[in-house]
């Protein structure tokens, strides 16, 4: 039984309805809830440590033994009390993280890190907090389909690693993540774009299509979105053959030697044997305004 749960014994049955309701078995099990709670309010009290090395003392064993909210109470209360230049304020953030991390509480979990991070970026703990924020914000975006808000945070404490702590054995972690939330994020316009051809609406597929060249020109979609951008200009409804064309010759100077551009793209592979590297440029029509519809996949 949790401690919310041995409070509301307790309230239950200090409450003359409910003692009234009661079968004596029900009866007795609160009463044993009750002193349960009452030796773990005996166990963790703050007032038992008068000096802040004290208290993080004790929240530390309470850590250690996995007593997350005990070790919240505490760790929580030395952020506050501790001055800024006391050496336990950072290791009070960082385990005040790492406890509502373990407790699944991943929001407060980062906003600890990410705390820590901002306020002592000269800490040793700095590039970890950052890497465990990231981590943290990532968990909670569990789907690839919902808002990508927490994403891009955690993008964003990943780049921000790499790029304050450049000599950090955690960047080539932290580029990874970043990474890996990149090619979501690509995956994630995609689909959605393929969603429009689908139903036909050409102009709202490529606003998708296209934002998944432009902002992810490094994932394993932008590839595949040129391809069906190009599919997309040479439908008959939409009959754009000349910027067909110089997205056949853009998708060449990219992936030069691959078959799938060679099979959509013969004559522009055939004209080109030089096979050198080509920007990703995005030809064609302005890009419309975004469509009304409701996209399957929140934006």
């Amino acid at each position: 039984m949790n401690l919310s749960s041995l409070r509301l014994a307790r309230r239950t049955l200090l409450s003359p309805s409910g003692i009234t309701r009661m079968t004596a078995r029900t009866r007795a099990r609160l009463v044993v809830a009750l002193l349960l709670l009452a030796a773990c309010n005996r166990g963790f009290q703050l007032r038992k440590y008068p000096t802040n090395a004290g208290l993080f003392k004790a929240s530390m064993a309470e850590f250690q033994a996995k007593k997350w909210e005990n070790a919240i109470t505490g760790f929580e209360k030395l952020t506050l009390d501790l001055s800024a230049r006391d050496t336990l304020l950072p290791l009070a953030h960082y385990y005040l993280g790492k406890s509502h991390e373990n407790r699944e509480e991943f929001l407060l979990a980062a906003q600890s890190y990410a705390r820590l991070a901002e306020s002592f970026p000269d800490d040793s703990l700095a590039a970890s907090a950052l890497l465990s924020a990231g981590d943290s914000y990532l968990k909670m975006w569990r789907d690839p389909s919902l808002d990508p808000t927490y994403a891009t945070m955690a993008q964003t404490q990943y780049r921000l690693l790499a790029s304050v702590y450049p000599e950090s054995p955690l960047k080539v972690q932290a580029e990874k993540g970043a990474q890996r939330i990149e090619e979501l994020l690509a995956t994630k316009d995609y689909e959605t774009g393929m969603h429009y051809v689908r139903r036909r609406a050409f102009d709202s597929a490529l606003i998708y299509l296209k934002d998944v060249v432009r902002n992810f020109p490094n994932s394993a979609k932008s590839r595949d979105a040129m391809l069906r951008i190009v599919e997309v200009y040479r439908r008959p409804e939409m009959n754009y053959k000349d910027e067909a064309k110089e997205m056949c010759v853009a998708l060449n100077g990219a992936y030069p030697r691959d078959t799938d551009v060679a099979k959509l793209c013969p004559e522009e592979v055939a004209a080109d044997s030089t096979g050198a590297k080509a920007k990703l440029p995005l030809p064609g029509l302005p890009l419309p305004k975004k469509p009304g519809a409701v996209s399957p996949f929140s934006r």
